[in-house]
């Protein structure tokens, strides 16, 4: 099992930034890929950004591009989302994703419990 710990969000005018991280712990895995999806009450969880691991290559929703910057602490099993030019349609509930493999199983994506994000016009 994989252990997401998630952290950053909060309530931020419109403009404003804010840094959410995730932060993955378990027993020895291979980890592929981080990244976050976001969900707002009523619509389908959509991506929002994620960051392979071993070669950092990174991709973005065309909603958040030039806005929001994904990295990674490979050392420390975390991953950042710098959010700035935050918007109003930007609140929802982010969540952490990771792709990774245990030994003797296949790959399985894992999910965090959700960090709030509200931005006030």
């Amino acid at each position: 099992q994989v252990q997401l710990v998630e952290s950053g969000g909060g309530l931020v005018q419109a403009g404003g930034s804010l840094r959410l991280s995730c932060a993955a712990s378990g027993r020895t895995f291979t980890m592929y890929r981080m990244g976050w999806f976001r969900q707002d009450p009523g619509k389908e969880r959509e991506f929002v950004a994620s960051i392979n691991w071993s070669g950092g290559i990174t991709y973005y929703a065309d909603s958040v591009k030039g806005r929001f910057t994904i990295s990674r602490d490979s050392a420390k099993y975390t991953v950042y989302l710098q959010m700035n030019s935050l918007k109003p349609e930007d609140t929802a509930v982010y969540y952490c994703n990771v792709l990774a493999r245990r030994p003797g199983s296949p790959q399985y994506s894992y999910w965090g419990q959700g960090t709030q994000v509200t931005v006030s016009s």
